[in-house]
C-alpha cells in the first residue's frame, strides 16, 4: 500500500510483572472501547507461550465485554485442542475458563481435520495441512470479509510473545514462510522447536492489525529485546512485526527484561 509507513514500536517499561500485567489490561480495555463503539465487536488474536498467563489481568475485570469479542489465534500447533502442546488449551487452562467468553466466540483450527494432518511422514500430510490452513482462512474471512479487510484482515488487536530467538507467532528466523506476503494462515512441517506442525498467521495479517502488543518479561529475553529492538536490521521475526499505518505495535516489558534496551521508552499513558 503506497503511501502508509510503517509504524516505529512503542516501548513501555514496567518495574515488576505485575505493574506490568495490570497496565496491559487496561490498553486492551481501551482497545475494546474503541473498537465496540467503532463497529460493535472487538477482534483479537492470541498467541501461546507465557502470554495467556499475562492476560490474567483481565479476570474479573469490569468492564470486559466478553460477548463482543471475537478470538482467533496468531499461531496453533496441529494437536488435538485439548493436547497440552495447544494454544488453544492454554488459553482455555489460563484464561476462557476463568472468564464468561461464548464459546462461539472462539475460533480453533478444525478438530475434524487434526488427524488427517497429524500422519507420518509430514509429506503424507501436506494435502490435510494445506486443508486445515485453509479452513483456518476461511473462517477469517467469514469474520473479517466486507467489515474490515481489503486484501487482508484487519484486527482491533494481536497480542504476541517473542521467543529467545527471535521468532513470534511460529514465523522462525531464516524460515521461508518469512517471505509469504499472500496468504492469511500458513503451515509448518519444520518448527525448530517442538511440536513441529503448526498453523500461523502471516505477516501481512500482523502488518495490517490496528494494534499489535508483544508481552515480555523477565531476564530470560534481555538479549533478545536488545536485538529485536536495537538491531532491527538482523531481521530477527519480531523485528519484521511493523503495522503499516495508521496501525501501530506496541511492546510491554518489564524493567528486567528491558535492561540493554537502547531504544527510547515511552511512559505508559492511557
Amino acid at each position: 500500500m503506497t503511501g502508509h509507513q510503517p509504524s516505529t514500536p512503542v516501548v513501555c517499561s514496567f518495574s515488576n510483572p505485575e505493574e506490568l500485567i495490570e497496565s496491559l489490561a487496561h490498553f486492551i480495555l481501551k482497545a475494546q472501547k474503541e473498537s465496540i463503539q467503532k463497529k460493535g465487536r472487538f477482534t483479537v488474536a492470541v498467541s501461546g507461550g507465557s502470554l495467556p498467563e499475562q492476560l490474567n489481568g483481565l479476570i474479573g475485570k469490569d468492564g470486559v465485554k466478553w460477548d463482543k469479542w471475537q478470538v482467533f489465534y496468531a499461531d496453533e500447533r496441529i494437536v488435538p485442542l485439548d493436547h497440552e502442546d495447544s494454544n488453544h488449551a492454554l488459553c482455555t487452562t489460563q484464561l476462557w475458563s476463568k472468564v464468561p467468553i461464548p464459546q462461539e466466540n472462539i475460533h480453533t483450527i478444525d478438530p475434524a481435520l487434526i488427524d488427517a494432518a497429524s500422519v507420518e511422514p509430514a509429506s503424507d500430510a501436506e494435502d490435510a495441512l494445506e486443508e486445515i490452513a485453509d479452513a483456518y482462512e476461511q473462517e477469517l474471512i467469514r469474520e473479517f470479509a466486507n467489515k474490515d479487510s481489503a486484501r487482508f484482515p484487519i484486527f482491533d488487536l494481536i497480542l504476541l510473545g517473542v521467543g529467545p530467538d527471535g521468532h513470534t507467532c511460529s514465523l522462525f528466523p531464516g524460515h521461508p514462510l518469512l517471505s509469504e506476503d499472500d496468504r492469511w494462515v500458513a503451515y509448518i512441517t519444520d518448527s525448530p522447536k517442538p511440536p513441529p506442525r503448526r498453523l500461523t498467521l502471516t505477516f501481512p495479517v500482523l502488518n495490517h492489525a490496528s494494534r499489535v502488543a508483544f508481552v515480555a518479561s523477565g531476564a530470560g529475553k534481555v538479549d533478545t529485546l536488545h536485538t529485536v529492538l536495537d538491531k532491527p536490521e538482523e531481521g530477527l521475526p519480531a523485528s519484521r512485526v511493523r503495522p503499516i499505518s495508521p496501525g501501530q505495535v506496541y511492546w510491554f516489558v518489564d524493567d528486567a527484561a528491558a535492561a540493554k534496551i537502547e531504544y527510547p521508552k515511552t511512559p505508559f499513558k492511557l
